[in-house]
């Protein structure tokens, strides 16, 4: 008896012309832990409390801001490489998200991350999240990639993703995260230069002031692209993402609509 045998579904397209767009790329990880207590007490405290990812996105901003090698992209192909430096920070997020029935990844570009408070981040990612995908304009070459003969959608999706228009559909940074299951580490390159993934924040052990204690650990990941930095620089962007991230949150006004 033959397995049934049937077409890649079209709400996934967007998948495979991105896939097909990245490989090119010279991918290389690195992993560290983060001791998330001042952030879990700063989430319990807060009156506006905000998910461990968007603290992720919002530190990733601000540490991108510090670290402009590592905020840019790679283009030319190998006949003239050249490199793009944003002077912003777009974070591209991903969802899990279902279409028609499939279970998708789907992705959104949050603009200006570098300077947007924690409490904006929060509410686009939660409309991102919990809003029909089908409706949301965010989506909309997603839609348009879906209508495309898949040959076709490939090509669109290379012009949409040339070096100079890449950051409005794939971020300078990417933020992705399995932590809603027992994922200690992963590693994803999201097409950009600097790919960070989040994990599932567990309690273990760890060394404070030569004592052994129990903390919550957030594992985090980062994937960068050989071809835009080299590891050294991949390890002080990785190093001051997991100083920010375990420091006290700083304070937002109440007001705060940016």
């Amino acid at each position: 008896m033959r397995p049934p045998v049937t077409p890649v579904p079209r709400a996934r397209r967007h998948t495979l012309h991105f896939l097909h767009h990245a490989r090119g790329a010279a991918p290389v990880h690195l992993d560290a832990e983060v001791d998330a207590t001042e952030l879990l007490d700063h989430r319990a405290a807060a009156a506006r409390p905000v998910s461990v990812v968007t603290h992720v996105v919002h530190a990733v901003g601000r540490v991108l801001a510090r670290h402009p090698d590592a905020n840019a992209a790679y283009g030319g192909g190998g006949l003239r490489p050249r490199l793009v430096r944003y002077p912003w920070v777009d974070v591209k997020l991903t969802l899990d998200r279902v279409v028609d029935d499939t279970r998708v990844v789907l992705s959104s570009v949050l603009t200006d991350a570098d300077r947007a408070s924690r409490s904006f981040l929060q509410a686009r990612i939660t409309r991102l999240a919990t809003n029909d995908p089908e409706l949301l304009p965010e989506f909309d070459g997603v839609r348009a990639l879906r209508r495309l003969p898949h040959p076709v959608g490939r090509l669109a999706f290379a012009a949409a993703n040339r070096t100079a228009h890449r950051h409005r559909h794939l971020g300078t940074v990417a933020v992705t995260s399995l932590g809603h299951r027992r994922v200690q580490r992963f590693f994803s390159h999201g097409g950009t230069a600097v790919t960070v993934g989040v994990g599932r924040i567990t309690t273990r052990p760890v060394v404070r002031d030569g004592e052994l204690a129990a903390a919550p650990v957030l594992p985090l990941s980062l994937t960068f692209d050989h071809r835009v930095l080299d590891g050294a620089e991949a390890a002080d962007v990785l190093d001051d993402l997991v100083e920010t991230l375990r420091r006290p949150p700083t304070p937002e006004p109440d007001d705060a609509a940016r």
